[in-house]
């Protein structure tokens, strides 16, 4: 019998416009590999439109709150549909940025300095001794993210702004200067590793994630060998210590400028990272010789073993 998967994306967060790209994709190659597919542009009465649908599996696009925190993933328990990606737990651990460092801290996985703020005191002094980043604790896509540069004098006043959108709890973290790089997780495979350059920009923000010419990756990663090997451990311990199942992404930071520290710390994980075909998971994925379309099936699978 030919398996029923209801695409689940869109929403309502600030990064609706990500998930339905991902959405797409994840329909077409679905629908490639034989499936019987039903997109759902998620809304408010999600648990009435599944009712309805009855699907065999929920291949889960969404992106930012409400989809990515534990709060979808608990509706699909409450419904026994099984569901790609992270259970609840694990998804709403790995969402909220601090709690997800203490645990990969406790775990052994470096992480970098830092302390919840609020974002009024932030607007008003200095949190932290510049160079340094301020991060909604709660928010994907680099969305609300501000890099308080050396030397800056003067506090960033835009997080104390009335149309503030990002809430008003923030992570305050040490700067780390060197490369971006990004590992996915694969079941209980680390895979390769991707150093991300990008080319809009001074850093890798919203545009230079998703606008065409943004960044560059370099894969593999020209790094020294046991520093690419150390990156892979490190996105596997991570995903295992937060409880991660299915695929997932951890982004680190490496400083190895001059007379840099030479730290590796862990930014985050991604329990639903981007799943476009030029996304970097599916960009990974395929560099160890997965098509965009294997990907999606073995995701399917691997949800259909966690029922």
């Amino acid at each position: 019998m030919t398996k029923h998967v209801a695409v689940l994306m869109g929403g309502w967060s600030s990064e609706r416009e990500v998930s339905l790209n991902s959405g797409r994709a994840c329909v077409r190659a679905l629908e490639e590999q034989g499936f019987r597919v039903t997109p759902i542009d998620v809304q408010r009465d999600l648990a009435n439109v599944l009712a309805q649908v009855r699907p065999d599996v929920a291949f889960n696009a969404l992106h930012g709150p409400c989809g990515e925190d534990g709060t979808v993933q608990g509706l699909l328990e409450i419904m026994a549909i099984p569901y790609t990606h992270s259970g609840v737990l694990a998804s709403s651990l790995a969402m909220h940025k601090e709690r997800a460092k203490v645990v990969m801290k406790a775990a052994g996985v470096p992480v970098p300095d830092g302390r919840l703020v609020n974002r009024f005191e932030a607007a008003r002094r200095h949190v932290l001794p510049p160079p340094y980043v301020l991060k909604p604790v709660a928010e994907g896509s680099s969305m609300g993210v501000v890099i308080v540069r050396e030397g800056r004098t003067h506090p960033p006043q835009e997080v104390g702004r009335d149309d503030w959108s990002f809430g008003d709890e923030l992570l305050a973290e040490t700067y780390i200067p060197g490369r971006e790089l990004t590992c996915a997780v694969m079941g209980d495979r680390a895979l390769d590793v991707i150093d991300i350059r990008a080319t809009t920009g001074e850093w890798y923000d919203y545009d230079a994630k998703y606008a065409k010419g943004g960044s560059v990756h370099v894969l593999p990663a020209e790094i020294k060998p046991k520093i690419y090997q150390l990156v892979r451990e490190l996105a596997l311990t991570a995903h295992q210590a937060l409880g991660c199942r299915g695929v997932s992404r951890a982004d680190l930071r490496y400083d190895d400028t001059p007379g840099g520290t030479g730290a590796l710390v862990v930014l985050e994980v991604n329990t639903q990272p981007g799943m476009t075909e030029t996304s970097l998971v599916p960009e990974i994925a395929a560099h160890a010789g997965y098509s965009f379309g294997e990907l999606v099936r073995w995701m399917v699978e691997d949800a259909s073993l966690n029922r």
